[in-house]
């Protein structure tokens, strides 16, 4: 399942939330005020169900000026935008700070959405697209797929979903494997259930019975219920557009910018330091201690800025600093956020939260720059799971994270025995080396290794396993042969699987002959032995033992892998026991005669050149005889 969030951006009266209806059948517009002014003013939330069948979350956000409020509350922890551009009006203020909203965001995957198409002409629709093209270049939607539509005529819908469907199965999905983290955007009452909030749950599993806190209140409550997409679940995942019904806890100590977590992962703190990118485009610069609005998840606060080394920033410029805040953020290390002027309130820059629980700093300091640019990087631990969990291959030396994350390779060393310790990294042993992979993806790793091998003995229950080279293409196509053959090691050390020569099988998996397919297998040796030289064809062996489709392709592949029989040619078989009687009477015919022909052949096994032919081939292939013009001579 793609645990993806789709969100929609674009100017006021552009389309979105009639798009969003068009697409989802949900009117996203659920306020009387929105209904009466015909604009979206609260976020809008709806499934989406795409071709494919597979379900997403999309988010309508309001275009107005007056609420990037409340679409930046939307726009954060989204995957894949929606950036929609009205046909008739092109691109227009809020088109542009919604897409700089997205740069700084650094939303990556993206569709351009022209709607109202049935409103133009062919010619303006191109200009339309030129113009687009060009607001686009250097941004992070510059090579986003563009397709024009209609909501009202339904003109393109089709082809806009099955781009998105393209689009989400790009789209990698959020990690589960972190603590669980939901910036809160909506809060309200249902009676018989009480409080429910909703959100985007960022990373992690959340669980019915689970205790969270809510900060920055350190309220600590129990989730009673959990809904994604409008159905109850007993668990929810990252990337999942979740309804969170809590116990403990009245809707009033709640509010839109408080954070769900798992107690102990978050803190709440007045200052923030951060790499900050000014947007060149609109030519406003900082003074220090400008105050500003920053935008983290979906909570607005209040701050000043304290540049660290120097008294302006310039539009297009970027530099440390530390924000002094007047109400808490509670934030990661990586988190992205958006800055918008004080008033009036325009989106001027964004950037990367570097440390979310800083000490005070004094300004012109190079130790502290220095320190900060570090911390940018990550600490040495937490580069060393970057690399590994970042990877493709998946499976790295100490040498290969040293050259990912530019730390000393004995301090790379230092770092993966403690990760050992605590169990985050397995060591595979290699030659001369050991490769490393985080326990998350040696979990993943197996349960797909376990999943399609069970798949594989279940279609081919009388093969001894999977070709080792199948299994790797199919599963995982990034890792080296040589390296894949560490990783089965390493597995087949745990029991986890059984390798045998080119073949791997679950650890307890066995062939398995029912008695009714011993009897269809005695069948067939028993017909194959009456004329042993001049057998009957596998159709007709198959037929008179009972077998068909599959399992009749099966039981010759098992006949041939068990050495009861041989294949000569097509359709020409031959029991084991007659080929070795054959073998003897070739051999010793050669040793009298010094040499054996095709007639000869035949008539020594009292057989018809149809099998004779094709049986002193295969003894060619086997190296057991060497043909020598018109004879066979006995290989040496």
């Amino acid at each position: 399942m793609q645990r993806i969030i789709i969100g929609t951006a674009g100017h006021v009266d552009h389309g979105k939330t009639v798009l969003t209806k068009r697409l989802t059948g949900v009117d996203t517009d659920r306020l009387k005020e929105e209904k009466e002014r015909g604009i979206s003013i609260e976020l809008g939330f709806a499934p989406l169900t795409l071709p494919s069948g597979t379900k997403v979350g999309l988010v309508d956000v309001p275009g107005h000026e007056r609420f990037i409020k409340n679409m930046l509350a939307g726009i954060a922890g989204i995957d894949l935008v929606l950036l929609v551009i009205a046909a008739d009006e092109g691109v227009m203020p809020q088109t542009r700070e919604h897409l700089d909203i997205i740069n700084l965001l650094e939303v990556k995957k993206g569709i351009v959405v022209i709607t109202k198409s049935d409103l133009v002409d062919e010619e303006w629709l191109e200009l339309i697209k030129q113009d687009i093209t060009q607001v686009l270049a250097g941004t992070v939607l510059e090579n986003a797929p563009m397709v024009a539509v209609s909501a009202f005529t339904g003109t393109g819908i089709a082809e806009l979903l099955t781009m998105i469907d393209k689009q989400a199965q790009e789209t990698p999905p959020k990690e589960v494997t972190g603590k669980v983290r939901i910036p809160i955007d909506r809060v309200f009452t249902i009676t018989g259930f009480g409080t429910v909030i909703t959100g985007t749950l960022w990373a992690g599993r959340l669980k019915v019975g689970d205790m969270v806190e809510i900060l920055p209140k350190d309220l600590n409550v129990r989730v009673r219920t959990l809904q994604v997409h409008g159905e109850k679940v007993p668990e929810a995942t990252a990337g999942q557009r979740v309804a969170v019904n809590l116990a403990g806890v009245e809707a009033e100590e709640i509010e839109r910018g408080d954070v769900l977590a798992e107690p102990g992962l978050l803190e709440t703190s007045f200052r923030m330091d951060v790499r900050l990118r000014l947007l060149a485009h609109n030519g406003i610069s900082l003074d220090q201690r400008a105050r500003v609005r920053i935008h983290h998840g979906t909570r607005e606060v209040l701050g000043r800025i304290n540049l660290l080394d120097r008294e302006e920033l310039l539009p297009g410029d970027s530099c440390f600093c530390q924000l002094v805040l007047e109400t808490p953020l509670m934030a990661l290390r990586g988190d992205h956020y958006v800055m918008r002027t004080y008033s009036p309130m325009i989106t001027i820059g964004g950037g990367v939260i570097v440390d979310p629980v800083p000490g005070k700093h004094k300004r012109y300091k190079e130790e502290v720059i220095k320190t900060l640019e570090v911390k940018s990087l990550g600490n040495p631990r937490d580069l060393v799971l970057q690399s590994l969990s970042e990877d493709p291959m998946g499976m790295l030396t100490p040498k290969d994270i040293a050259g990912k994350t530019g730390l000393e390779e004995p301090l790379v060393g230092e770092q993966l025995n403690s990760l050992s310790r605590e169990g985050e990294v397995f060591a595979v042993a290699g030659e001369g080396t050991g490769y490393y992979l985080t326990r998350d993806r040696d979990v993943k790793w197996r349960l797909s290794a376990q999943k399609r091998l069970k798949e594989f003995h279940d279609k081919y229950p009388l093969r001894p396993g999977m070709p080792k080279e199948e299994l790797r293409s199919r599963d995982f196509p990034n890792i080296s042969g040589k390296v894949f053959n560490l990783l089965v090691e390493h597995w087949e050390n745990t029991g986890l699987i059984r390798a045998e020569s080119q073949n791997i099988a679950a650890g307890d998996f066995r062939v398995e002959i029912s008695p009714s397919l011993e009897k269809a297998i005695k069948t067939i040796e028993e017909k194959l032995l009456e004329q042993p030289f001049s057998p009957p064809g596998w159709e007709a062996l198959a037929e008179a033992a009972g077998l068909a489709g599959e399992m009749k392709n099966e039981v010759l592949l098992w006949l041939q892998n068990h050495h009861r029989v041989a294949k000569l040619a097509e359709d020409v078989l031959i029991h084991n026991q007659a080929l070795e009687e054959g073998k003897e009477k070739i051999k010793q015919y050669i040793k009298e005669h010094g040499m054996i022909q095709l007639a000869e052949t035949r008539d020594l096994l009292n057989t018809s050149r149809k099998y004779a032919l094709p049986l002193l081939e295969y003894l060619d292939q086997i190296k057991f005889t060497r043909r020598k013009a018109d004879t066979r001579i006995l290989f040496s």
